[in-house]
């Protein structure tokens, strides 16, 4: 499987904003992307377009869930299905939104999945869910998931203080289970940066081993904007 996987030092640090921009970047060297992300919560089905909104990384006009998010940047024609098996309304962690659902999630379902996204692709860019450790089901984290597929990580890190330390404990526990990281990407990465990001951004490279990139905040209704991220 020729690919990567974006993961996160939490919740809304941009994940799903740098998957997005690498698939774009991927895309736009005339590789055909796929993009997967094996569960999505926090949908409304009610209000799909439910006002301004922000993120880290990111402003745009209408809330826009992820799946839609990276089929945009991957100018992929995959449907909601094939992008993201599991998608739940509680904004809750995955095993808990299947839990209020009814069901649990199949981690053969995900493996299948991907495996399909990839097979009809050049490169499959899959994006995960919150952490590494964050359970998809009770006995079974995305960290698994990215061992399973065994893709290099990219991980996706706020700029500002308290950075070092989240990211250098996702580093450490995905060379614990023994994924290669690729790369960390800081966003969003100001014009200006201070001291201190300046100072996270070179301690998580020097302590991390890690070669750290940046990412300016970035308007999702506006992709020819974007820039480039290339990871390797």
């Amino acid at each position: 499987m020729n690919g990567i996987f974006v993961t996160g030092t939490g919740t809304e640090v941009g994940k799903t904003v740098v998957a997005a921009v690498i698939a774009r970047t991927l895309a736009a060297e005339n590789q055909q992307v796929a993009v997967f992300k094996p569960a999505i919560t926090g949908l409304n089905p009610e209000h799909p377009a439910d006002g301004p909104k922000t993120g880290a990384g990111v402003r745009f006009s209408a809330h826009r869930p992820d799946h839609e998010v990276l089929r945009m940047g991957a100018g992929s024609g995959q449907s909601d299905d094939e992008i993201a098996p599991y998608r739940y309304w509680p904004p809750a962690s995955p095993h808990l939104a299947a839990a209020l659902a009814g069901e649990e999630i199949d981690p053969e379902r995900l493996r299948a999945a991907a495996r399909a996204a990839a097979v009809s692709s050049d490169v499959l860019v899959c994006e995960g869910v919150g952490g590494l450790l964050v359970p998809l089901r009770g006995d079974y984290l995305v960290r698994d998931l990215a061992v399973d597929l065994d893709l290099p990580l990219v991980i996706a890190a706020s700029s500002g203080l308290g950075t070092i330390n989240h990211t250098l404990l996702t580093i450490e526990a995905a060379r614990s289970a023994g994924l290669a990281v690729a790369s960390v990407v800081l966003t969003p990465w100001p014009g200006s940066p201070s001291p201190i990001e300046q100072s996270n951004r070179e301690t998580i490279e020097a302590l991390g081993s890690v070669r750290t990139l940046t990412l300016p905040q970035i308007d999702l209704d506006d992709p020819p904007s974007w820039p480039r991220l290339t990871i390797s």
